[in-house]
């Protein structure tokens, strides 16, 4: 009896030669479609804001009033600046502390008309916003000027608070 794997051996090679791959053939590196698919978010052009009457009339109001607002606040301010000068190194409590401590509080008296303004522009970008409407310029460089404006005075209060104080 003859064993059936000397005759089978010659299909067997065959089905495995069928397997390989030739030693030339890699697999390509190039990228695939996939991975060349961006999933960043589509350029979307910025919304340009339409010209807004109103608003303009708005936030020349406003500005007019941090303008004034800036001239009284400063002259405010030399005068308190003169009273500090003259209470620094006297006993709290004396006359010339306490007319310096009510030229502080003027001055701060003074600053609240320009918060309040800030405030309202800030409300007025706020309402935009929360309404999808596009930034409007006029109004941000308005709340920037008005922001800048009560920082410098904050600023110049708490110097001459120092100056009172000794620091």
């Amino acid at each position: 009896m003859r064993s059936p794997l000397p005759a089978a051996l010659p299909a067997l090679l065959l089905a495995l030669a069928g397997c390989t791959q030739s030693p030339d053939a890699y697999p390509s590196l190039l990228p695939r479609p996939i991975e060349s698919q961006s999933f960043a978010e589509p350029a979307r052009p910025a919304a340009v804001a339409a010209p807004d009457a109103a608003l303009d009339a708005r936030i020349a109001e406003a500005s007019a009033g941090l303008q004034t607002g800036r001239q009284r606040f400063a002259a405010a301010a030399q005068e308190a600046e003169a009273k500090v000068a003259v209470a620094r190194g006297v006993a709290e409590g004396s006359e010339a502390w306490l007319n310096a401590q009510t030229a502080l509080s003027n001055l701060e008296s003074l600053r609240a008309p320009t918060l309040a303004t800030l405030a309202a522009l800030e409300t007025m970008a706020s309402e935009r916003g929360q309404a999808g409407q596009p930034p409007y310029p006029a109004l941000d460089s308005a709340v920037a000027a008005a922001d800048a404006l009560a920082t410098a005075q904050g600023d110049r209060i708490g110097a001459l608070e120092a100056a009172l104080a000794g620091a």
